[in-house]
């Protein structure tokens, strides 16, 4: 195909082609109220009904600082190794929207709360360090919500619940080289900010949303390319696509002799393509300068110990510490730091049974699977942790087969039950009588001349077949391996 065709590139031209991303991330903080009132911020309220004089932008109210989201915003920006600044600074950011009531936007600007940090990812095998170039706060602006634009008859609504409420926006430095990086970054951060509390990070509820700086250069080149924004990204698979899908199309504009112009662009996840929205804004255009009705935001060094010392393992550190102490592989770490939740569920489960490797089996195994077939969270779960260390003590102890713990955990799940009180009730615990053992091996050898005759002459696997036949006839609540021994000393 000739190059003076394309529309997106081709791998191989990508490939001449070095790609450079950086990532701005809204984080909505779970605050009980918003930024400067008392409206509530709980979602799914009918339209306009939390709201207030202040986030309604009426003459002469006034903003007042919520300590709660300060607090929260501090929080998130340790968790991404930032510095927390002394003095920080709410600016103006001015422009029109039609849900945007005050015609501005309280943010911060050249004084934000926290800067200079970064986040560690992995990206296959490879560790990176991605800068993170600051954390500043601001609060949002409501929501449009558009009818009928396929039909004759045209509306747009304006719902201002969310006006108002807390944001914290991170924005990375530009070093990111791929799709698979930024998806990565975004996951790692996420998790930290989730093991925080900072913010639930619903990406349906627009908890956290994400905008992609892409530029393209070719490799060697000393200058950045011009950048095009995509915005409004609301999920990390949409992300990877709306990026990988603009570098082709920056490709293929500069293969055909074009040039990139700096805009603002959407991502079409129906069709797989971005869409200019408008030229991209430089910081003139919002005329910033510093807001009149909030004093400057001082934090002292005694406040952020405070903080400091609320904050738990942050999900890369506890991911290194169970591959450490616990002898856990790193795939099975990361899913078990996935969430805080799924964390501490499965460190109270491995302390309860004395046994993590087992522990995580059935935490990330046969839990996991009956959670997903209900439709339930761990935080959910109608089987404790405690009561799930129980019953894999019961395995490591002798006391339980794997075999008959796979049958009571499912009446654990129904009942909430401890294991020990179903073992006890439905005669299930392991058959450690070896006088009663030694019977039943007995019986099995004498039922089975042709399979003795085979293992004495040389054959073994056979034993496999015997031992399978005392378990049947102990109900599965013999000793595995003591069943082994026996029949092995018995068989000579």
């Amino acid at each position: 195909m000739s190059t003076a065709l394309l529309e997106v590139a081709p791998p191989e031209l990508i490939a001449k082609y070095e790609v450079v991303i950086g990532l701005e991330v809204h984080v909505q903080l779970a605050t009980r109220t918003k930024i400067f009132c008392g409206c509530p911020t709980s979602f799914g309220a009918a339209p306009n009904s939390n709201v207030c004089p202040v986030c309604l932008g009426l003459p002469g109210a006034l903003p007042v600082l919520s300590r709660e989201a300060v607090e929260l915003g501090m929080k998130g920006a340790m968790a991404l190794n930032c510095a927390v600044r002394p003095v920080s600074r709410f600016a103006r950011k001015n422009y029109f929207y039609p849900d945007l009531p005050k015609g501005y936007q309280i943010s911060q600007y050249d004084e934000p709360l926290a800067e200079h940090g970064w986040v560690d990812i992995v990206v296959d095998g490879i560790a990176k360090r991605v800068g993170v170039t600051r954390v500043h706060m601001e609060d949002d602006a409501g929501k449009s919500q558009h009818e009928g634009f396929r039909d004759s008859d045209q509306y747009t609504y304006v719902d201002l619940n969310r006006s108002g409420t807390p944001l914290i926006e991170i924005v990375s430095e530009p070093d990111m080289r791929s799709s698979d990086e930024a998806f990565a970054y975004v996951t790692e951060l996420k998790q930290s900010i989730q093991f925080m509390d900072v913010s639930t990070c619903d990406m349906e509820k627009g908890h956290l949303r994400c905008d992609a700086n892409v530029s393209v250069r070719l490799w060697g080149a000393p200058e950045f390319g011009t950048k095009v924004e995509i915005k409004n990204l609301n999920s990390f698979r949409f992300l990877k696509l709306a990026i990988d899908y603009e570098v082709a199309r920056q490709v293929a504009v500069i293969e055909n002799g074009g040039k990139i112009h700096q805009e603002t662009r959407l991502y079409n996840p129906d069709t797989g393509v971005t869409v200019g929205m408008r030229s991209k804004e430089q910081a003139h255009d919002y005329r910033y300068f510093p807001e009149p009705d909030l004093a400057p935001l001082r934090i002292s060094e005694a406040w952020q110990a405070e903080i400091r010392a609320t904050m738990p393992e942050l999900p890369a550190a506890k991911r290194a510490r169970f591959i450490a102490s616990h002898g856990l592989r790193e795939y099975d770490a990361g899913v078990l730091t996935s969430t805080r939740a799924i964390a501490e569920y499965y460190e109270e489960v491995a302390e309860v049974s004395g046994d993590p490797k087992i522990a995580a089996n059935w935490v990330m195994g046969d839990l996991a699977g009956m959670l997903k077939a209900m439709g339930k969270e761990i935080g959910d779960s109608p089987v404790r942790a405690r009561h799930l260390g129980e019953l894999v003590g019961l395995i490591v102890k002798g006391e339980l087969t794997g075999k008959l713990a796979k049958e009571v955990l499912p009446k654990m799940f129904d009942t909430g039950e401890a294991p020990s009180v179903i073992v006890e009730r439905e005669g299930l615990k392991t058959i450690s009588d070896s006088g009663a053992i030694e019977k039943i091996v007995d019986e099995v050898i004498a039922a089975n001349p042709k399979q003795v005759e085979q293992y004495r002459g040389g054959k073994l696997t056979v034993i496999g077949f015997l031992v399978g036949q005392v378990m049947k006839l102990s109900k599965g609540q013999a000793n595995p391996a003591s069943v082994n021994e026996l029949m092995k000393s018995k068989l000579g």
